[in-house]
């Protein structure tokens, strides 16, 4: 038998580096896809925002005598695109559902606290709110 000189296969630090990329690249994968998830959330409450802001507009062009202050959902829901008979909620990023207040314009999402909840880094940049 002749004996073959090299290397045949894998050292055991090679295997632990290739190991170590696949898990950081795993890793990476996870956190961006999470972010995504985030970010889709966000886009979905700032679509739902935009259409209640339209039907909020619409009304008030329809009652020009009318304050901002004392519209409510029942008010608005006529002037909502497709027919609607809600004003939708939105889902945060923790799960929980989330409304959408009428009475200020543009209309913003309640946290449940009576604050505003946007989780985004401004208020301006169209996720989690209307936008400029």
């Amino acid at each position: 038998m002749k004996r073959i000189s090299g290397k045949n296969g894998f050292t055991l630090v090679e295997m632990t580096v290739v190991i170590m990329v696949m898990m950081t690249l795993m890793g990476t994968g996870l956190y961006v896809s999470s972010q995504f998830g985030n970010w889709q959330l966000g886009r979905t409450a700032s679509e739902d925002l935009r259409s209640v802001y339209a039907a909020q507009r619409q009304f008030l062009e329809d009652n020009p005598t009318a304050s901002v202050a004392t519209i409510t959902t029942g008010q608005i829901i006529p002037y909502l695109t497709n027919r609607a008979v809600a004003i939708p909620t939105v889902k945060s990023i923790e799960g929980n559902t989330l409304n959408i207040r009428v009475n200020v314009s543009p209309p913003n999402i309640n946290d449940g606290t009576g604050g505003i909840y946007d989780p985004s880094s401004t208020s301006a940049d169209s996720l989690w709110d209307v936008g400029q």
